[in-house]
């Protein structure tokens, strides 16, 4: 679970994340409480809760006062929206650099990532 380039509580809000974009945590739903995540993950429950804070501030969780925190409406969409953001970021721009670096034409590209290289 620990990747050592992030923070602990960066690690614990993506695996809510996930949980959310595969449908273990539908929309409107509680996640688990910062002393359940605390104690099912081995961590400090400050480090769970800095984690499920970094969700509420982004939008994906609402706190319901004495009742938890809940997924928030749209929550499944605004993931899926950043995280095609970060992937173009990560994966698409650079290969595109490198692509034209190489006199790969958009047509070469399209058919190396449908067929694989060796097609």
């Amino acid at each position: 679970m620990v990747d050592e380039n992030r923070p602990l509580f960066v690690v614990v809000a993506e695996q809510i994340e996930d949980g959310i974009l595969d449908g273990s945590h539908p929309e409107g739903t509680a996640v688990p409480s910062t002393n359940e995540l605390a104690g099912f993950l081995r961590i400090n429950p400050a480090t769970a809760g800095k984690g499920l804070n970094l969700l509420v501030d982004a939008g994906v969780l609402v706190k319901r006062r004495g009742l938890g925190m809940y997924v928030a409406d749209g929550a499944v969409q605004a993931l899926r929206a950043r995280r095609r953001e970060d992937f173009a970021r990560t994966y698409l721009d650079p290969l595109l650099r490198e692509a034209d670096r190489l006199g790969i034409t958009p047509a070469e590209l399209a058919r190396l990532i449908t067929k694989g290289p060796t097609a």
